[in-house]
């Protein structure tokens, strides 16, 4: 019973406790040691700065610490030939008035209106004479012209035959060709879809907004007739074009993937507060015409992104979930960004004045493979390949070593991002094998920032259709953004043309993606 025991000591006095009453004591302080650091970070995600470079106070802090300096200084570069300089003259920008030309692009429309005095208001005090003009003083201003609504009307012209009228002959009769609607038996045109479109998934208007907006103008539009406009376009339309861009998707050498929550209200089986989920798929720094497909599925399993990528060959960058292990034929590559905010995330809550120096230089470690990234994004990509063996190898290796000197509690921040690392690894250093290939997911990750802040103002998807028809249509808009379209003008031209073009041309998808567009679209 006495090796159950244990004796602690202080200047006072003596108390002896239970084995199991000392290891409550200590799992009790872990729990509050982990309460402690989820309310510095929920502090600091709503109070903070996002950015996850290294303060002063830590730099400070992590030099009496380490004496480590060829982790963190610059790897010595080859001293250029001296070259003949030229001294320039210093210039300084001229900061902005906010004047009518500074805000406005260089085609704007200028509407023009001559203000002048009638003649019998010109004459001369001392001899009479009409005074002519001999200046003009100019001021610009702003007008904005709300959204206006037209009733437009194709009236189209049937003919017959007068002569053969007259002569009792059979009159034939010719009618003016229709061009194909774009909802049959509905008030929808081009504009109105794209315009709605553009409002709730660029500008984050939900519909109930835009119906208060028109009903505010006198438009009679509701949110249900918008809604039906939308999910009818998107199905007959758009679908087809986002099935030409998914097979282009496939066929890129190097793609980036990643996923967030979406609630759906109405899906067969689930609860209306179950979470389901929009996936991302988007192409890399090296495609010329840019792609960026979202899906929409009810879960975050693993079949999701192996029915979807199925038959891609080449690397695929995501932030580390297990699910994507399922895609065959793609080489993993990891998220630096993933590591560096884990580590950033052990810091802040680690407390104030007494930073962790371990989680400090994990911070600096991964602060370091990004400056050099930096310096190479003007190279090409056999050219940074060659610096990354050279410079970020070496870099990489330290970490490697020092990370399995560390150890943490596995539930901490600090042992989390130990952990992450430790996994990761392999799939973190694939990045050597390309130059092409990112050192961080964060073009997945600005792609679908849109989504996310649009999804804090329509909030849920009533049905499992909306919820695909939003995917189609962030697909085509973001895809139409990447390639320096605007998307309202590209919504636009595709569901003009879309009707028309896919009476005669059975591969009308084709000519309507993006790379495609006409000049007036950019």
């Amino acid at each position: 019973m006495e090796k159950n025991k244990l004796t602690t000591s202080t200047a006072e006095d003596t108390v002896t406790i239970s084995r199991t009453e000392y290891e409550n004591l200590l799992e009790d302080k872990r729990q509050k040691e982990w309460l402690l650091e989820q309310l510095r970070l929920a502090r600091k995600k709503k109070f903070g700065a996002s950015s996850e470079h290294l303060s002063e106070e830590a730099y400070e802090q992590l030099s009496l610490m380490f004496d480590e300096p060829a982790a963190y200084k610059q790897p010595p570069e080859e001293e250029p030939e001296a070259e003949e300089t030229v001294e320039v003259q210093a210039h300084s920008r001229k900061k902005r008035s906010g004047s009518a030309r500074e805000i406005l692009p260089e085609n704007a429309e200028v509407e023009e209106e001559t203000h002048e005095l009638p003649e019998e208001a010109r004459l001369c005090p001392q001899c009479g004479e009409v005074m002519q003009p001999i200046g003009k003083e100019v001021r610009e201003t702003l007008k904005i012209i709300p959204a206006k609504v037209i009733l437009h009307r194709d009236i189209y012209v049937t003919y017959g035959c007068g002569s053969c009228k007259q002569n009792d002959v059979s009159v034939p009769v010719m009618q003016t060709l229709k061009e194909p609607a774009l909802i049959p038996g509905s008030c929808a045109s081009a504009e109105a879809v794209a315009h709605i479109a553009v409002q709730k998934y660029v500008m984050g208007s939900p519909l109930y907004r835009q119906e208060q907006e028109w009903n505010c103008q006198g438009v009679m539009l509701s949110r249900q007739t918008m809604s039906n406009w939308l999910l009818r376009c998107a199905d007959d339309w758009l679908a087809p074009i986002y099935g030409v861009l998914r097979k282009l998707l496939l066929a890129r050498d190097l793609l980036h993937a990643d996923e967030t929550e979406v609630q759906v209200l109405h899906e067969p089986g689930k609860a209306p507060q179950t979470q389901s989920y929009m996936w991302l798929y988007r192409t890399g720094s090296d495609a010329e015409y840019p792609i960026v497909l979202y899906e929409y599925q009810p879960g975050r399993g693993k079949d999701y992104p192996k029915e979807f990528l199925e038959g891609f060959r080449g690397y695929l960058q995501t932030d580390g979930y297990a699910g994507y292990n399922s895609v065959e034929g793609a080489i993993h590559v990891g998220c630096w960004a993933h590591v560096r905010r884990k580590f950033n995330d052990a810091l802040e809550v680690s407390g104030k004045g007494k930073k962790s120096p371990t989680a400090a230089q994990g911070v600096a470690y991964c602060t370091q493979l990004f400056k050099l990234e930096e310096q190479w994004k003007d190279l090409t990509p056999e050219e940074r390949q060659k610096k990354r063996s050279e410079q970020a190898k070496p870099v990489l290796d330290a970490i490697l070593a020092w990370s399995k000197t560390r150890t943490a509690a596995p539930k901490s921040k600090l042992g989390i991002a130990l952990n992450y690392l430790k996994n990761q690894w392999p799939t973190l250093t694939t990045y050597l094998q390309d130059g092409r290939i990112e050192v961080s997911n964060n073009r997945a990750e600005r792609s679908i920032k849109p989504f996310v802040i649009s999804r804090k103002n329509f909030l849920f998807a009533n049905t499992t259709n909306g919820a695909q028809s939003c995917a189609v249509l962030f697909s085509l808009i973001e895809t139409a953004k990447e390639n320096h379209l605007d998307p309202c003008r590209y919504l636009t031209w595709v569901l003009k043309e879309a009707p028309k073009r896919s009476v005669s041309d059975p591969n009308w998808p084709q000519t309507l993606i993006p790379q495609n567009a006409p000049p007036d679209c950019r």
